[in-house]
């Protein structure tokens, strides 16, 4: 939904106009299974559709040539595309934001010399007299005992100090924002289909210290390995002691320590052990990586003598 909302208010702006219909496919986006076996349209295409002062329609089910007009026109773009990255020579870009500015570009190349037809059609066409929609959906989500939020079917840590509160998202097309206490809190990149995970083991890493026993049965444990490092530290404190609760600590309080400290340090420490054939533990690291509290300076503020400003106004040095 978010991405029709961007795509059809982005078409609709740009040419200030309004068509009578819009037609679409029968996406899950846009309708929903009715237990006639047809489909009815969802709540919030329609919603769209009423603000932007359009009537919805669809192909029918399986019948996919009905949008052959269309299908066509995409299968066109592919190929202009194609020969635009070929000419181009390669096929990297620096972002998403990048590479839909060049396609853009593309576009509207192609269609420069459409203008006349285009004027046409924008004369038949209704004045677009509202104002744009926010191009997000809005959610309420808990922050589960594990300190992780479930959003559109994927799940993504955030810091523990927030479990149990209930949290306001954003759900944009491409990223995830949300809010707590009305202010931004974090960012995400928004996972790609269904059952994903993003689990920062900084989240995490406070509860799970104090319930050591659950990290061998930890859903997403995969992701309290930062590195190859951190894994290669974990095999060599089970090796060494067995798989234990408390080996699992063991390995638990390295990794507390790298997210109290610099990670790529307590790496280091970790890999150098190894290699000297020394089982790291935290104090050995914590000797190696020496955290040490940050001493801040006293400074003193100096007193501002205002008498200098009096004698230049005095002898007329300042006009």
């Amino acid at each position: 939904m978010a991405a029709i909302k961007r795509g059809v208010q982005s078409a609709l702006f740009r040419l200030g106009r309004r068509p009578q219909w819009h037609q679409t496919d029968n996406s899950t986006a846009a309708t929903h299974e009715l237990a006639t076996g047809k489909r009815g349209f969802n709540d919030d295409y329609l919603a769209l559709m009423t603000h932007l002062g359009m009537k919805p329609r669809t192909t029918e089910v399986g019948e996919k040539e009905q949008n052959g007009d269309v299908e066509a026109g995409n299968g066109a773009l592919k190929r202009r595309l194609e020969q635009a990255l070929l000419l181009r020579g390669h096929r990297d870009f620096e972002g998403v934001e990048q590479y839909e500015s060049w396609v853009q570009e593309v576009c509207a190349k192609a269609n420069g010399g459409r203008s006349k037809k285009v004027a046409e059609e924008l004369a038949e066409m209704a004045a677009l007299d509202v104002s744009r929609l926010p191009e997000h959906l809005e959610l309420d989500v808990t922050v589960t005992a594990w300190s992780t939020i479930r959003v559109a079917h994927n799940t993504y840590s955030v810091p523990s100090r927030l479990i149990h509160e209930t949290l306001r998202v954003h759900l944009f097309e491409r990223r995830i924002e949300v809010f707590y206490g009305g202010k931004l809190h974090l960012t995400f990149d928004r996972l790609p289909g269904r059952n994903g995970h993003s689990i920062n083991y900084r989240d995490i890493i406070w509860s799970l210290v104090q319930k050591p026993g659950a990290f061998a049965r930890y859903r997403y444990r995969e992701a309290l390995f930062p590195t190859l490092a951190f894994r290669r530290a974990y095999d060599a404190i089970t090796d060494a002691g067995g798989a234990s609760v408390k080996s699992d600590l063991a390995y638990l309080r390295i990794l507390h320590l790298a997210a109290a400290t610099m990670e790529t340090d307590v790496e280091c420490a970790i890999e150098r052990l190894l290699t000297d054939g020394v089982t790291p533990d935290v104090d050995r690291v914590r000797a190696m990586v020496k955290p040490t509290d940050v001493d801040v300076p006293m400074i003193t503020a100096p007193v501002i003598d205002l008498g200098t400003y009096d004698g230049l106004l005095a002898s007329g040095g300042l006009s």
